[in-house]
């Protein structure tokens, strides 16, 4: 043994480690091996949201000072003590915070988890002060205002720290970046994009490259690329798409002259060949290039609110690479052959030359099959409004059936309702439109997921490399936790709670089932959905469990997801020849899953609070107004409730009644000690909204028609 190693602790260490995580009141939370532990506030040490920190367990004593300081927090469907903690409603939700977790103090941090933060500049001669937009940092920077003197009251900036808050100091830093001014529409959502470090701009190597990509149509002939600029091809988006990597068409097989297809339908099943049409960005991003790199490290594009974050430059996002109608663009195809049944009887990969005949939007394909008279865009070319009509019909039953064979395998389909904010001209919210699933979205949908299965498929019965898009099954503890809940629902004792627990998916069909149709249908499927693991992406193929699929890999939109690049390389490299550099590649493709992992993760973060930014703001104009809510979340501090538009706000125990409310976690539900008034997870009940708060993404609600008491803040808050 080496005499460096002679000194090598053999003791367990004395004191638990673990990431924090700070709520916007200021106290925190840090799971660590030996449980998870409750930190107050005035015990964090500087340490802050994220930070690796090692604890110190309170004393007995301690725990109870630390109890009694303590502002308000638990899991948010229901965590805290199962004995029924207390809570008074006047208190301004003071009490149970950290019910039934032992108390402990940060007593150094080991690593940090933020070494640069955006907030909002203010003057405060000598000195310029930077207040963090994150609520769960609460701890403001002094910066010298001398070295910046230039720099506005109220701008946006970002900050490097120098020096850590302690229990004498304050935190201390130097400005970096002047990113807007508080008084621009697009502030919020700025804050959003820095608080993320997103990337915004592409490199000189990137943009030189993205402008001298050329189609060359008759190079793409000559290397291979089959013709199929006469198939009748079309592309179907949301109205407000602004990239179209993806197109569809179909024809009867009985009308095929091609000899290469009828090789494929030689066993005369074929009754149908669906095309999956998607831009070949492979062919313009060549691993190890500037533009691979950049897309590489971004590993997504960002769709925010009010723009689109492209993981690629322009000139390929929304030009070459784009299936922009009447435009001849490169491809890689996918012709799947199905039976009457829908089901897959043969398959062609290969690269093609395809010409869209139409942009179709979801809102003009339902409106299709509603019997609604063609959109004027169609009308002007009978012919092809003809052609594309019966298409999109026969697709929609195909697709049907497909979703049937789906559920009969055992997938799961969730219910959800998308909510988009309407903005105008000027950034400014005007309206929140709700998008839920339509035939027209399936049949996409639909299409989409074949293809993606068949190419994952195609790829690992050739043993190439490929990453995967898998999904676990849910933990029997995160299946568990929901029968309580859903025992409050009558329609749930027809359901096997042992299968359930087990994973067993036409249980969770089941459930999902039985809730169709009810008041509690989409709570029940979200707080499924939240029991679900992260679909992730590894190199290492273990099913999708949600669709029921033994092979997935996303394919189909090689302009936004880095891992649908890698695919179409490597799909490419299986179907002609190994490129340079290729093992290259393959070695690096369990660090590209990771980080695309990752990078998702961040954007669909980024995106869904550029919403909740711009839906508070639509309802700030509903200060006072009334309005019909599902409670969707119930704590020792109050409840969550969510609003038909699917903005959720919290009602605070003062907001529920002068008495004390006592919380049962198993049935998830509050109970008023003086009046029995019981609020339970999935009630309808009246709200009124009385905060509403854009950049700190409070939305707050009282009980319609009952007294509301004014809204206090500790000195120091600064309105968190």
């Amino acid at each position: 043994m080496s005499r460096s190693r002679a000194h090598t602790r053999r003791t367990a260490r004395a004191n638990p480690r673990g990431i924090l995580v700070v709520h916007k009141s200021g106290y925190g939370f840090v799971q660590t091996a030996e449980g998870e532990y409750f930190i107050p506030r005035s015990k964090m040490a500087g340490a802050f949201d994220g930070d690796l920190v090692e604890l110190k367990p309170a004393s007995n004593r301690h725990a109870q000072q630390g109890k009694r300081s303590k502002k308000g927090a638990s899991s948010r469907y229901g965590g805290g003590s199962s004995s029924g903690a207390l809570s008074k409603g006047h208190t301004s939700g003071s009490s149970g915070a950290g019910a039934g977790r032992p108390v402990a103090f940060v007593s150094r941090v080991l690593d940090r988890a933020h070494a640069t933060i955006v907030g909002r500049y203010e003057v405060a001669e000598p000195f310029g002060v930077v207040v963090p937009s994150d609520p769960h940092i609460p701890y403001d920077i002094f910066t010298q205002r001398k070295a910046n003197p230039h720099i506005p009251d109220g701008a946006l900036v970002r900050v490097r720290i120098l020096e850590y808050p302690t229990r004498h100091s304050a935190a201390t830093g130097v400005i970096e970046e002047v990113l807007g001014m508080a008084e621009d529409e697009s502030f919020g959502v700025e804050l959003i994009i820095a608080r993320h470090k997103l990337e915004t701009t592409f490199s000189e190597g990137a943009l030189s490259e993205a402008r001298e990509a050329v189609l060359d149509e008759q190079g793409a002939l000559n290397s291979g690329y089959v013709e199929l600029r006469g198939r009748i091809v079309f592309t179907i988006d949301p109205v407000d798409a602004k990239d179209f990597d993806d197109a569809l068409s179909l024809e009867r097989v009985d009308t095929l002259k091609h000899t290469k297809e009828t090789v494929m339908v030689s066993n005369g099943k074929a009754v149908w060949r669906l095309g999956v049409h998607i831009a070949d960005v492979s062919h313009y991003v060549r691993w190890g290039s500037s533009l691979d790199l950049d897309a590489r490290r971004r590993g997504t594009s960002v769709y925010l609110v009010d723009r689109v974050i492209p993981m690629l430059p322009h000139e390929l996002s929304n030009e070459l690479c784009s299936l922009k109608p009447n435009e001849v663009r490169r491809s890689m195809t996918v012709d799947l052959f199905l039976d009457n049944q829908a089901n897959l009887v043969g398959y062609r990969l290969y690269p093609a030359l395809i010409q869209s005949k139409a942009r179709l939007n979801y809102n003009q394909v339902q409106e299709l099959f509603d019997g609604v008279p063609a959109a004027d865009a169609l009308a002007q070319k009978p012919t092809l409004a003809d052609e594309l009509a019966w298409r999109l019909r026969e697709l929609a039953v195909l697709a049907k059936k497909r979703a049937a064979a789906r559920v009969k395998a055992g997938g799961i389909d969730f219910v959800s309702t998308e909510a988009k904010v309407q903005l105008d001209g000027e950034g400014k919210a005007i309206g929140i439109e709700l998008r839920q699933k339509t035939d027209a979205t399936t049949l996409v949908e639909e299409a989409m997921i074949l293809a993606n299965e068949t190419v994952a498929q195609h790829l690992e019965q050739h043993s190439f490399p490929c990453i995967f898009r898998v999904h676990d099954k849910p933990s029997g503890e995160a299946l568990a936790a929901l029968i309580p809940a859903f025992q409050e629902f009558s329609w749930f004792a027809q359901v096997d709670t042992a299968s359930l627990v087990a994973g067993n998916p036409y249980a969770i069909q089941q459930i999902l089932a039985l809730a169709k149709g009810r008041t509690e249908e989409e709570l029940v499927s979200s707080l499924c959905l939240r029991a679900m693991q992260r679909a992730v992406y590894r190199t290492e193929n273990i099913g999708h469990y949600g669709l029921a699929s033994k092979s997935y890999a996303h394919f189909t939109s090689p302009i936004r997801r880095y891992p649908d690049l890698v695919v179409h390389r490597m799909l490419r490299a299986q179907l002609t020849k190994r490129p340079e550099k290729f093992d290259q590649e393959v070695s690096s493709m369990p660090w590209i899953a990771e980080n695309s992992s990752t990078m998702e993760r961040i954007a669909e973060k980024a995106a869904a609070e550029s919403q909740k930014l711009k839906m508070i703001e639509y309802l700030q104009q509903f200060l006072g107004r009334s309005f019909s809510a599902v409670i969707s979340g119930v704590t020792t501090y109050g409840l969550f409730a969510r609003l038909d538009n699917t903005a959720e706000g919290f009602l605070p125990l003062r907001a529920l009644g002068d008495e004390y409310f006592a919380l049962d976690p198993l049935r998830h539900c509050l109970t008023g000690q003086d009046s029995n008034k019981v609020f339970r997870l999935g009630q309808r009940i009246p709200v009124v909204i009385t905060v509403a708060e854009p950049l700190t993404g409070t939305l707050d609600f009282a009980i319609a028609g009952a007294p509301q008491k004014p809204r206090t803040y500790k000195k120091g808050s600064r309105g968190q």
